[in-house]
Formats: C-alpha cells, structure tokens, sequence
C-alpha cells in the first residue's frame, strides 16, 4: 500500500513540476509591444503556435487557425516575431552575413537589426516602412542573419 502511495506522489510531483516548468516557459517571453503574426493587434500568451523551435502568439484562436494552415504565407511576420520576443538572436547581416556594425542598428516593425555597412542599413532605410520587415525577415534573410538564443544553463 506505502509503494502504491509513493508511487502515486512521485506522478503527481512530476506532473506538477511540468506544469511549472511550462508556465515559467511561457512567462520568459515578454510580449509588450508584441503585435500577432497575422493582424495588427496585440499578441496574447495563451495563444501560441511552435515555429522554427520558438513560439510564435496571436490575438486570438482565429489568427492562430490561418496560420496553421500556411504558415509560409505569414513566415516573414512570424520570423521578426521570433526576433522581437528574443528567442532568436542576430548572428550577422541579414543580407550579406558579414560581421555586425553596433552603429548601424535601427529597428524595424518593431525589432532592432544591426547591418555589416551603412550601404545594408540605408537598403532597409530607403524602403518603405512596411516592405522593410519583408528585406530583413523573410525566410533567406533571416537564415543568414539569425538564429536561435542559446538556452541559459545554471551551471
């Protein structure tokens, strides 16, 4: 009977320390100024969807459904999402993968981006404001520019 109790508790603190785990998992994205992938409303924590091993949120189930059935249509949005939330870091210019210039940094929809040269910043400078996203985030930008946070350890 005390096996079958221990037993029982064992399950039971480990369901628990998931439940935890997940929702300090959730609380590490800071989604103030963070707008949905597909609209132009506030994301919200409890609406999320798994994207290139982050999370990507959503004003609501509605969004969430359209992004599920293509996610390719909406990549640009999700991949300065992943940016913006920090879960994804700059590696290198997005459009050359040269080494980063801290005085080219500007932010764009919402994610700031540093560039190799002033020549990369004045490409997306010179764009206008809503096909700036497009240049940095789309899928062949971001790959060369981008990548994911390395996880913190305790060790």
């Amino acid at each position: 009977m005390a096996k079958r109790w221990i037993s029982a508790l064992a399950v039971l603190l480990v369901a628990a320390t998931t439940v935890v785990a997940a929702d300090v998992a959730e609380k590490a994205v800071d989604l103030k100024d963070v707008k949905c992938v597909v609209a132009p409303r506030d994301a919200q924590a409890s609406k999320s969807a798994e994207y290139k091993e982050g999370k990507v949120f959503f004003c609501c189930n509605g969004c969430a459904g359209k992004f599920a059935k293509t996610p390719e249509t909406f990549s640009t949005q999700a991949n300065r999402q992943l940016v913006q939330t920090k879960q994804y870091e700059q590696k290198a210019c997005p459009f050359s993968g040269g080494d980063l210039n801290a005085e080219t940094l500007i932010t764009v929809d919402g994610a700031k981006v540093a560039f190799c040269c002033n020549n990369c910043k004045g490409k997306v400078e010179s764009t206008e404001d809503k096909k700036q996203a497009e240049l940095v985030f789309n899928d062949k930008a971001f790959s060369k520019g981008f990548q994911k946070k390395a996880e913190k350890t305790d060790d």
